[in-house]
């Protein structure tokens, strides 16, 4: 993950913000040190907007989301000061509360139908009423040549690739629908992932076998670069679509949302830039009856997802916050993180993003350049998706 604190010229007044690009994180660390942190110093803290503008400016070429997540992680950090300085949380700055409390969505992953239904029933019981389903090995590939004993998937560690098969999908992932269904109370909110692995003929077909599940959401069913395939999948089912996670520049939403082609946007709100356009976007999605589900992974920041909350709960059109369990090391690294109850998030009311980073204790989790490295998706004969 990638931290930002920035520093004010007033004794003790900090702020930290989030940047976190883990597949390049390299880059985004050399993009802040030798060219947003030198166009930076010396600033108005106070001018967040622009920043945000001039920041993107600056480079001539901008909107990738290496500049994205270098720019995000100070413009966050001069959000965290404004509140700070005005002694209230973020949300309070664009205008309080729109609600108490934001509900969350959590992971049931598994090797087989049954080992979903047994990790969904277990987040049921903790009070968690969203809950994303998926089958196989590997995260991102949704089914993998899953065999019935030991859920194995076609993984070669030599070439760092996962193999998938999109029959496979097509097959297995409607019947652990089926099955959950008929395992789960009624009152479970399903969701899917598709990871804009499928062609997007196999999308549009996966989206119709799973209608009859009434999902909350099927999340990312095409790739960015078959966008133009959402007209075609509005037409052919009404299962509520969310997407965004990829998207760096307002014209690949655009189209999506003026045209009422996706009912969630889920932009991951660092490599969109930061809060300035976070909230311009969410505007837009208001006016077109399109509700907010942020990126919210494990590899977001604990800034990162305080900030997400802090949208949350201001934003008239939340839809749901994806969540992701942290581990005590990190509940020490980073105090002040959000708290979930019984499947909802709230805030502790400090000022800023009422959440600090241990410097000190940070010094004891070096990077790891291995973290940047992910599985290759293939298709059975080799071929990478997407394209």
């Amino acid at each position: 993950m990638i931290v930002a604190k920035v520093v004010t010229d007033q004794p003790g007044l900090v702020g930290w913000g989030c940047g976190t690009f883990t597949q390049r994180f390299r880059a985004v660390q050399a993009t802040i040190e030798h060219h947003v942190k030198p166009f930076s110093i010396g600033r108005d803290a106070a001018a967040i907007a622009d920043f945000w503008h001039s920041a993107l400016n600056d480079s001539y070429w901008r909107n990738g989301p290496v500049l994205n997540n270098a720019v995000s992680a100070v413009e966050m950090a001069l959000w965290d000061i404004k509140g700070k300085a005005a002694n209230v949380p973020c949300y309070q700055l664009w205008g309080g509360r729109s609600r108490g409390s934001a509900a969350v969505y959590v992971h049931a992953d598994g090797r087989d139908q049954h080992e979903v239904l047994d990790r969904a029933l277990g987040l049921w019981e903790q009070g968690y009423r969203y809950i994303r389903c998926q089958l196989g090995g590997y995260e991102g590939i949704n089914t993998a040549r899953v065999s019935g004993t030991t859920g194995s998937f076609a993984y070669d560690s030599g070439t760092g690739s996962a193999f998938f098969d999109p029959g496979d999908i097509l097959r297995l992932v409607p019947d652990m629908f089926a099955y959950l269904r008929s395992g789960l109370p009624s009152e479970v909110e399903l969701l899917h992932d598709i990871h804009e692995r499928m062609a997007p003929i196999d999308a549009v077909r996966l989206a119709k076998l799973l209608e009859p599940y009434q999902l909350f959401f099927l999340e990312d069913p095409l790739a960015p670069e078959d966008i133009g395939y959402f007209r075609m999948l509005r037409t052919q089912c009404a299962v509520p679509l969310a997407m965004g996670e990829l998207f760096v520049h307002p014209l690949e939403v655009e189209p999506l949302v003026s045209e009422r082609l996706i009912d969630f946007i889920r932009v991951h709100v660092s490599t969109y830039g930061g809060i300035t356009p976070v909230l311009k976007l969410a505007h837009i999605c208001g006016a077109f009856g399109v509700r907010t589900a942020w990126h919210g992974p494990g590899d977001v920041s604990p800034i990162g997802m305080a900030a997400n909350v802090h949208l949350d709960l201001h934003l008239q059109n939340f839809g749901i916050q994806e969540w992701a369990f942290r581990s005590p090391a990190e509940e020490d690294l980073f105090p002040g993180i959000p708290q979930v109850r019984e499947g909802v998030v709230d805030l502790n009311e400090s000022p800023g993003w009422g959440i600090e980073m241990d410097e000190r204790l940070a010094s004891r989790f070096p990077c790891d350049d291995r973290a940047s490295l992910r599985p290759v998706p293939r298709l059975m004969d080799g071929t990478s998706r997407p394209y």
